[in-house]
C-alpha cells in the first residue's frame, strides 16, 4: 500500500481531510480491488477453518459457534463495500464515527445513520439465514 501511496503521492491534494484518509481510501480500494479478482477462487486458509477451541471446549459448542461465526461472515460478505469497510473501521479499528466520517467522506451523521441501517440489515439477513435453516 506504501508504494502505491508513493507512487501517486503527486495525485494527492488538500481538501480538508486529514492525508490519514487518503491512505485509508487507497488501501480499502486495494482490498476490494483483492477480493473482487479474488471471489472467483474457493480457497479457504487452513487456519481459519481449523475450528479448534483453545480451551475445553464442548465439541458440540465450538461448532455451534464456528457455524455462528460463518453466517455472519456470509452475511457480511454480501453487504457493499462500503458497509464493509464502516464495520471494519467501527470493530477492527475502533474508530469513532467521526472519525469514520473523516476517511469516508461524509458528515458524522451520515455515518451514524449508515452504520444503523447496516446493523438493520445484518439482523434481517441473520434471521432469513436463520428461517431458511
Amino acid at each position: 500500500m506504501f508504494h502505491r501511496a508513493l507512487g501517486h503521492i503527486n495525485h494527492y491534494s488538500n481538501r480538508g481531510v486529514p492525508f490519514s484518509a487518503w491512505l485509508y481510501r487507497i488501501a480499502h480500494n486495494l482490498v476490494a480491488n483483492w477480493h473482487r479478482d479474488n471471489s472467483r477462487r474457493n480457497e479457504v486458509p487452513l487456519e481459519e477453518q481449523t475450528g479448534l477451541p483453545q480451551r475445553a471446549e464442548h465439541p458440540e459448542h465450538a461448532l455451534v459457534n464456528n457455524q455462528e461465526l460463518e453466517s455472519l461472515l456470509k452475511v457480511i460478505r454480501h453487504l457493499p463495500a462500503e458497509r464493509q469497510q464502516l464495520l471494519i473501521l467501527k470493530f477492527v479499528e475502533g474508530m469513532s464515527n467521526a472519525e469514520i466520517a473523516v476517511i469516508m467522506m461524509r458528515s458524522e451523521g451520515a455515518i451514524k445513520s449508515l452504520y444503523h441501517r447496516t446493523l438493520m440489515t445484518l439482523r434481517d439477513d441473520i434471521a432469513k439465514l436463520e428461517n431458511s435453516s
